[in-house]
């Protein structure tokens, strides 16, 4: 990129300055040479216009949001650092992945989906999952003296972010590890790895998921943490207070919990329209 090669240097001056590492200052590099090249002409004749087309253009070329903002973080430092131009890159937005909503299973296709396990551990630690609503690190580390029978509750320790709670143990589910435990007999961990001194390591359950996904004939895309989802979302169809399920599911804030409303799609079938209350004639008078 000779026809630069002055503010590649003034860029690459500014960038040390503000002691970016050298792998960010080639990654900057090789976006606004890009931007360049798009446009065959030197960056610091493109303007807003440019840029925003540009964009556009990454979009449509499926690039992923990581690396699209990486390209905006380029393409503000070079605008608002190397140009001067202290306005312009506030007015280059960075992408917002999409908010999707997290696929959920009926009931009958939970039960298809555990049932088309033939692994018993990993049928029970999985069941475990959908039960109490854990994530795979909390599962493989549930250790035997976690499973309070007297209490019925479930003692996970060290969840995401540090914190240890208490999850409910569904009769039901006792019932199954207490089968699994006969057959098995556990010493530690309640799911061991290969010998008793470790505990099952993730890829054993994300390898079940997808085994029992395809033996199942299921159509959605089944993981680990799809049945986390299906419990939280399968308790707010059945009336419990989302607040209590944020505790369940050990989250920080009230926001990551509240998304599941937007999929209970029992609530919202349940839920009566305005219209109902109206007194309609689909015909209009003749």
């Amino acid at each position: 990129m000779a026809e630069i090669s002055p503010l590649r240097r003034r860029m690459i001056e500014d960038m040390t300055v503000r002691n970016l590492s050298p792998a960010t200052q080639q990654s900057y590099l090789n976006a606004v040479s890009k931007f360049s090249r798009h446009f065959g002409r030197s960056p610091d004749r493109l303007g807003l216009e440019e840029v925003h087309a540009f964009q556009l253009h990454l979009v449509a070329t499926g690039i992923s949001w990581p690396a699209l903002n990486q390209i905006v973080c380029a393409l503000r430092f070079f605008y608002g650092v190397t140009l001067g131009q202290a306005t312009v890159p506030e007015r280059i937005a960075y992408a917002r992945e999409p908010n999707k909503l997290p696929v959920v299973l009926s009931a009958d296709e939970v039960v298809r989906f555990l049932e088309a396990i033939p692994s018993l551990k990993s049928r029970a630690a999985l069941t475990t999952v959908y039960a109490a609503g854990l994530r795979v690190s909390e599962v493989v580390l549930l250790k035997i003296a976690d499973i309070d029978s007297q209490r019925m509750v479930i003692r996970v320790e060290q969840g995401k972010g540090g914190k240890d709670r208490y999850v409910m143990l569904s009769p039901q589910l006792l019932r199954i590890l207490r089968t699994y435990w006969r057959l098995a007999r556990p010493k530690q961990w309640l799911f061991p790895g290969r010998d008793d001194e470790r505990p099952l390591v993730p890829n054993v359950l994300h390898a079940a998921c997808r085994s029992a996904r395809a033996a199942a004939g299921l159509s959605k895309h089944v993981t680990v943490h799809t049945l986390r989802h299906t419990f939280a979302t399968h308790l707010l169809e059945s009336g419990a207070d989302v607040r209590i399920i944020q505790v369940l599911l050990g989250h920080a804030s009230i926001s990551s919990t509240a998304r599941y409303t937007r999929v209970a799609t029992k609530t919202i079938s349940n839920t009566p329209s305005p219209l109902d209350r109206l007194r309609l004639e689909v015909v209009p008078p003749g």
